[in-house]
C-alpha cells in the first residue's frame, strides 16, 4: 500500500511536469523574434546616436589637446626663465629643457616633437653683442581637420611675451602680436 502511494504522488508530479514542458514549448514554439522594422529602427537609433556622437567626440578630444598645448607653451616659458637664469641668459632646447628643468620628456624625441596631437617647434637665436637671446616656440596642429583633427588653432609663445599667443588653422605665421588667449 505505501508503495503504491509513493509511485501514484510520483505518478502525478510526473504528469504536473509534462504538461509544464508542453505549454513551455508550445509557447516559445510561437514566438517568432524581431520582424524587419523593429531591426531597423534599432539600427536607426543606432546610427542616429553615433551621428551625434562622434563629432563631440571630436570636438571633446580636440579641446583637451588644445588645453594640453597651451599649458605646455606655458610651463616651457617658466622652464626657459629658469634655465636662462642658471646658464648667463642662454636658453636651452627641448633636450636641454628634459635633461636640467624637467620638462616632460615626451619633448626630447627629436627637434620638433610631438604631443598629444600638437607638433612643438623651437627656435632659439642665441646672444650676441648687440641683441639678448631669445627663443619662439610654436605649437601647430599635427591633423586640423576631419575626424581625426587633433586641434583647429596654432599656438606660439616667445622670450618676448608673457601669454600665449594663438592663430586659427595650422600655421606658423604667429608673432607677438597676434591675439592672446
Amino acid at each position: 500500500m505505501k508503495l503504491s502511494i509513493i509511485f501514484y504522488v510520483k505518478r502525478e508530479s510526473e504528469e504536473i511536469y509534462n504538461i509544464y514542458m508542453k505549454n513551455l514549448r508550445r509557447k516559445y514554439r510561437n514566438q517568432q523574434g524581431f520582424n524587419l522594422i523593429e531591426l531597423m529602427i534599432v539600427i536607426a537609433i543606432i546610427a542616429l546616436l553615433i551621428g551625434v556622437g562622434v563629432p563631440a567626440w571630436t570636438y571633446m578630444v580636440q579641446s583637451g589637446n588644445e588645453t594640453s598645448a597651451i599649458k605646455s607653451l606655458d610651463t616651457m616659458r617658466t622652464l626657459q626663465s629658469q634655465y636662462a637664469g642658471k646658464n648667463q641668459g642662454n636658453f636651452g632646447t627641448f633636450k636641454d629643457l628634459v635633461e636640467k628643468t624637467g620638462l616632460d620628456a615626451k619633448f626630447a624625441e627629436g627637434d620638433t616633437p610631438v604631443v598629444n596631437g600638437y607638433i612643438f617647434k623651437m627656435v632659439i637665436a642665441p646672444k650676441s653683442t648687440s641683441a639678448p637671446a631669445s627663443y619662439k616656440i610654436y605649437a601647430t596642429p599635427q591633423v586640423e581637420s576631419g575626424v581625426q583633427t587633433t586641434g583647429s588653432r596654432s599656438f606660439f609663445i616667445s622670450s618676448g611675451t608673457s601669454t600665449v599667443k594663438f592663430k586659427d588653422g595650422k600655421t606658423e605665421d604667429l608673432n607677438e602680436s597676434s591675439p592672446s588667449i
